[in-house]
């Protein structure tokens, strides 16, 4: 997979900008500033997932500008492909001159995986970042977790709501029933996918990260439910679902909110079996979290035998030699996007383009 011509228009800072890319190392270099990292997130964005820097899409568009657009000619599935996006009142996609109904049905077309400075996160910060990462590399392998994840949260709103009108309704009580069965059935699914991908994905990650620490430290991930729900199959773990919240009825209508459920779960990151996130330094953390991205393209070969397109932002700065070369080498067959302000940082690579970003605009 790989991207063959990206043409950005109105998009952040970026007023027009046409790239030709190879297939293998791509550099874009700058001054701080200067739309380098814009172009990566244009690139991310026809993946179909959010912005892995803003949620809201008004941030994307130019200063003074109504709209967006962003054009892609794009190698997939043995075959070339086009794909437009354009952003204004929502978000409007075009596959190869069809029209999407909704950005969950572009999924799983294009490709990537994208680290930038604010990936380390992943292990500094708390659950929701670790969950948002979990969320998003699976949907990009099944659309369908997507929509299931959206119906869950939904659920999850409405029983909140409800444990709060109780207090005054009481008559409303028996309507539990109803959102804990929608909660239990969507929620069974999401705990199911998310053990089976970090399953898969710590195949990867341990030897990533051994590489990057060149065999100095071990890292091991594991899905960490807050309440725990066993289950084997889909079924087992609806009905411990739905029992784990009818138990936690009573301290949900103190507080309010609802206290069980994979909205509440983590993903355990553990450097020789001590917390990444409390006893690593700085360097171990963005080896983690590198090694969390890198296993994350190495699960997406596995299931679509599609090489993704990897974006990264700013990874070379604080990286030793050693690490730098084995990122260089690890990568050396991908189609990979490389921001940096001095092309010096990537001065092992020997074959590839560079490209100058200065005030929005490609020199």
């Amino acid at each position: 997979m790989n991207v063959e011509h990206l043409e950005v228009k109105n998009f952040r800072n970026i007023e027009y900008v046409y790239l030709d890319p190879c297939e293998g190392v791509n550099i874009i270099y700058g001054e701080n500033a200067q739309g380098k990292t814009n172009l990566l997130e244009s690139i991310w964005l026809f993946t179909g997932c959010r912005s892995f820097r803003s949620s809201k899409d008004s941030e994307l568009i130019g200063f003074n500008k109504n709209k967006a657009n962003l054009y892609m000619d794009f190698f997939a599935a043995d075959r070339q492909q086009n794909a437009s996006l354009e952003i204004g009142e929502g978000r409007r996609f075009i596959l190869n001159g069809v029209k999407m109904k909704g950005a969950s049905q572009i999924m799983g077309e294009f490709l990537a995986v994208v680290f930038s400075p604010d990936h380390l996160s992943l292990v500094k910060d708390g659950p929701y970042e670790r969950r948002r990462f979990l969320d998003i590399a699976i949907s990009q392998l099944k659309p369908k977790y997507g929509v299931t994840l959206s119906q869950y949260n939904k659920a999850i709103a409405q029983r909140n709501i409800l444990l709060k009108d109780i207090q005054f309704h009481s008559e409303l009580y028996d309507t539990l029933d109803v959102w804990e069965d929608r909660i239990a059935f969507f929620a069974s699914e999401i705990i199911r996918q998310r053990i089976g991908y970090i399953n898969k994905l710590s195949l990867y990650t341990d030897e990533i990260y051994s590489g990057l620490s060149q065999n100095r430290e071990k890292l091991k991930i594991a899905y960490n439910q807050q309440t725990v729900v066993y289950g084997d199959d889909k079924q087992e773990l609806y009905e411990n679902m739905k029992n784990q919240l009818y138990q936690s009825r009573k301290n949900d209508l103190i507080t309010g909110f609802t206290s069980v459920g994979p909205h509440r779960d983590d993903l355990s990151i553990k450097i020789d079996s001590l917390p990444a996130r409390t006893y690593g330094s700085q360097g171990q953390q963005r080896s983690a979290a590198l090694a969390l991205k890198l296993g994350e393209a190495a699960v997406i070969k596995n299931f679509s035998d599609e090489q993704p397109v990897a974006l990264l932002d700013d990874v070379m700065s604080e990286l030793d030699t050693g690490r730098q070369n084995y990122i260089l080498n690890h990568i050396k067959d991908w189609q990979v996007f490389i921001t940096c302000c001095d092309p010096t940082a990537v001065k092992n690579l020997k074959f590839g383009k560079s490209f100058q970003v200065k005030n929005g605009a490609c020199l």
